[in-house]
């Protein structure tokens, strides 16, 4: 087979535009403040409405996203355990952990890559809080079997669409249907602010709660005179303006990052759409007796592609990688996260050496599954090239 030519194609690329950057530059013009403030409150009312949700409240990343969500519940319901993912990012589990929560594994669905309804519902316990649920590259992880069995138990549902901005279920936005969400805006994701994040509710005391933790735990970041009013009656002998309710974190976002985001949720739904044109004709393309094209792709919203060997075959896997490396596509292997958490450092001095193996899906995931960079601006015709290589294998 004659050598691919390079694909040059970077796992991620820079998804702020110009028209972006001529927001913030006419917004530095204007001599602002630039800590959290007046385009902070703005973007969280205008994220809000997209989403579908009554409150969200920005914060500097994802991962602090996960952080006050967990402390949130923790404030507000007492600790206990939390079903997870073996196949998620980091930091949800570890906000699971830092929280004082423990965590409980269930393996994943091969066609969405996130839980599996039937392992979920098995390990409701009467210890479980919530179910803390990752929607992976933009795959849509909820259905109604898995929402009427949480339900029924009287669980708590937390999403994190990190990866999955606008991805839906029966026409609703993932994000809007647990007690409360996490996202993220990092400089590659379907939006960003740079670096950035932002936790959605309906419920107000999650997102009082979560005010107040995002600014050192303070009472006067609230947004209920009632509340205000009535931590002042409680604690006359404290300055109003120095009243810290919980051992909290400062985890604020910046002005600059909010107008960046207010800019890019102009163009949003429209950067989707490509992204998930995309991610189509990249599966139609690939031989499906050899690579896993069988995903759920109803309401998904792709962040990247998703490569994933049927069969568990070592030396296939290797020259799978070895035609990457020579077309100068850029992967990751394990998909979200690099793969099953529980062969982590972190996870095995907490668990043992062996609960890895309980996870046959996530195993699966871990050695022959791959990530591949999707963005808008990507040519189908590079699309194309790079199947017609892996299918030549």
């Amino acid at each position: 087979m004659a050598k691919p030519r390079g694909l040059n194609w970077p796992l991620m690329q820079n998804n702020i535009s110009a028209s972006d950057l001529d927001a913030a530059v006419k917004f530095l013009k204007t001599n602002p403040v630039l800590t959290q403030s007046e385009n902070v409150g703005a973007f969280e009312r205008e994220w809000s409405k997209w989403l579908g949700v009554k409150y969200s409240v920005m914060v500097n990343s994802g991962s602090s996203a996960n952080l006050v969500t967990m402390a949130a519940l923790r404030e507000i319901f007492g600790t206990g355990e939390i079903i997870v993912p073996p196949l998620t990012w980091v930091s949800d589990i570890a906000s699971v952990i830092q929280c004082g929560f423990k965590p409980v594994f269930a393996d994943i669905n091969p066609r969405t890559l996130g839980l599996d309804e039937s392992e979920v519902l098995e390990k409701i316990t009467k210890r479980t809080k919530a179910v803390f649920l990752t929607h992976i590259l933009g795959y849509n992880a909820l259905s109604q079997k898995l929402l009427d069995g949480i339900k029924k138990a009287n669980v708590l549902l937390i999403e994190d669409a990190c990866e999955s901005h606008g991805a839906a279920f029966r026409g609703k936005k993932v994000g809007s249907f647990g007690h409360a969400s996490n996202f993220s805006f990092y400089y590659a994701h379907h939006l960003t602010t740079i670096e950035g994040g932002m936790v959605s509710t309906n419920d107000r005391k999650i997102y009082e709660t979560v005010r107040m933790l995002r600014s050192h735990g303070l009472v006067r970041e609230s947004a209920s005179d009632k509340l205000k009013s009535s931590y002042r009656k409680k604690f006359p002998d404290l300055n109003p303006e120095f009243i810290f309710a919980f051992p909290a974190y400062n985890v604020r976002s910046a002005e600059i990052n909010a107008v960046i985001g207010r800019s890019h949720l102009k163009r949003l739904d429209g950067e989707i759409k490509k992204r998930n044109r995309n991610l189509r004709f990249f599966l139609t393309h690939l031989d499906v007796s050899r690579y896993r094209t069988d995903f759920a792709l109803d309401g998904a919203s792709n962040y990247a592609f998703t490569l994933v060997l049927r069969e568990p075959d070592p030396q296939f896997s290797r020259k799978v990688t070895a035609a990457l490396d020579r077309c100068s596509v850029e992967y990751r292997r394990g998909t979200s996260g690099g793969g099953n958490q529980l062969r982590q450092p972190y996870l095995r001095r907490l668990l043992g050496n062996r609960e890895h193996k309980k996870f046959p899906n996530t195993e699966h995931i871990h050695f022959y599954g791959f990530y591949i960079g999707n963005y808008p601006g990507l040519p189908l015709e590079k699309i194309k090239r790079l199947c017609e290589v892996l299918n030549g294998l």
